[in-house]
């Protein structure tokens, strides 16, 4: 039955005045923002480098694998996934502003960045009735040390309650500190990156200069410049011929015609673009990527080793941390644990598919519904299609199901295979009644 009408205005909510209409409450807010507070900021030094593009690309393809909080047996092999504030955080909400994918990329890109994460849990449930001896955690946030102590940091962090970023004092036991994998690569002072990023920084300088609107031209007087008398003449001509471009409406000015006007056509040469294509080349060898996987167009053999030596050493420092700081000793020896599980099927070709899910169904090892959820197709609605069982093979029946007509004796023992029954003579009769 459907609700009175009455009661749906009561329990409605209007979003515009951010109220109940039974419920007459104002809200005021001390501190508000043209730009979201929490989004992470690259440093001076990389915001406007080209390097960004590879911290944005790392950071998606790590995003898109999934971190669960799970169970797992005496071996190590996940057994399920535990339903918890920790694992909603990983996969769903971490905040009330990221996602868990937003999350885990902000994560990325402040380790890129600073050369260590923090990630904060800034929301824990002390009792919660699914863990009664260990804590659950509702909400993370990525935060900046800024300063280190024995067993503690100083983390710089936003404040969703102030809506601003706020500098507290935490033990290094509840925050898990992430370091970057590539840390000397990336982030040493004197590292292939810092130095392909200064050779760019050093480049865009170069290009603002040469595009600022100077003519570049050089003035040939028609007598000698070695008296300081000469030099102040020169200097009062020089300034003379600016002032009657600067004033002119179309830049026009004049000469003598005994001076001399020669023009640069483009700036002495250097070897900063060779410094940068070398530097960038050195940097792809050294965290294992390349200009195919920043363009899209890499094959499947250089995206699996793009993951195994790129996405997979920070899946596992993010991974391993939160599982050392944020699930207790307690809960790890009953089998709790953080793992990643990357999508087997993401980089095959359509055309390799079928034979792929052929032997994976004949192996016993996926049934087809499985299968099915993989390509993006809705799972059928027939019982066989979720059975763990060789479809190539006819579904064993129990011993004794099948007896023969009344009055006629088997021949030999009865096999069912995939190409039908067929009968065993070893130990029966053929027609001819010979052994």
């Amino acid at each position: 039955m459907a609700e009175p009408i009455r009661t749906r205005f009561h329990n409605a909510w209007n979003a515009f005045l951010g109220r109940d209409p039974t419920n007459r409450v104002t809200y005021a807010y001390s501190y508000g923002s043209g730009q979201r507070p929490d989004r992470p900021k690259f440093s001076v030094s990389n915001e406007k480098s080209i390097v960004n593009n590879i911290y944005n690309r790392i950071s998606l393809d790590v995003a898109a694998v999934n971190i669960e909080h799970v169970r797992v047996n005496d071996d190590g092999r996940y057994e399920e996934t535990i339903d918890s504030g920790l694992n909603n955080c990983l996969g769903l909400d971490a905040n009330i502003d990221q996602t868990g994918r937003a999350f885990i990329q902000d994560v990325v890109i402040s380790m890129f960045d600073e050369g260590v994460v923090a990630i904060v849990p800034t929301d824990i449930d002390d009792d919660s009735p699914t863990f009664p001896n260990s804590r659950d955690i509702l909400t993370l946030r990525t935060g900046k040390i800024t300063e280190w102590f024995p067993d503690r940091v100083r983390v710089d962090v936003y404040n969703e309650n102030i809506g601003q970023r706020q500098q507290i004092i935490l033990p290094k036991s509840m925050v898990a500190i992430v370091e970057n994998p590539f840390y000397t690569v990336m982030n040493e002072p004197n590292s292939t990156l810092q130095r392909l990023i200064r050779t760019l920084n050093r480049i865009d300088r170069l290009d603002e200069q040469n595009t600022s609107g100077k003519m570049d031209l050089i003035i040939q007087l028609p007598y000698s410049l070695k008296s300081k008398l000469r030099q102040e003449q020169a200097e009062d001509r020089r300034k003379t011929i600016t002032d009657q471009l600067m004033e002119s409406k179309y830049g026009i000015a004049y000469i003598d015609s005994t001076e001399k006007v020669i023009q640069l056509n483009r700036s002495i040469e250097n070897n900063l673009w060779t410094q940068a294509t070398d530097l960038t080349a050195m940097l792809y060898q050294q965290i294992g990527i390349s200009d195919t996987i920043l363009n899209g167009t890499a094959d499947e053999q250089t995206m699996k080793n793009y993951y195994n030596n790129t996405v997979d050493p920070i899946l596992s420092a993010i991974s391993d941390e939160m599982k050392r700081k944020f699930i207790t000793k307690t809960a790890r020896t009953q089998g709790q644990s953080i793992k990643y599980f990357r999508d087997p099927f993401k980089l095959v070709p359509v055309s390799q598919l079928a034979d792929i899910a052929d032997k994976f169904t004949r192996n016993e090892i996926a049934t087809s519904n499985e299968l099915r959820a993989e390509i993006g197709w809705k799972p059928s609605k027939d019982p066989g299609a979720d059975e763990l069982r060789n479809k190539n093979l006819n579904e064993a029946k129990p011993a004794g199901d099948e007896q023969p007509p009344e009055g006629e004796e088997p021949e030999g023992n009865v096999i069912s295979t995939g190409r039908g029954v067929v009968q065993n003579l070893i130990g029966g009769k053929n027609q001819n009644g010979s052994t």
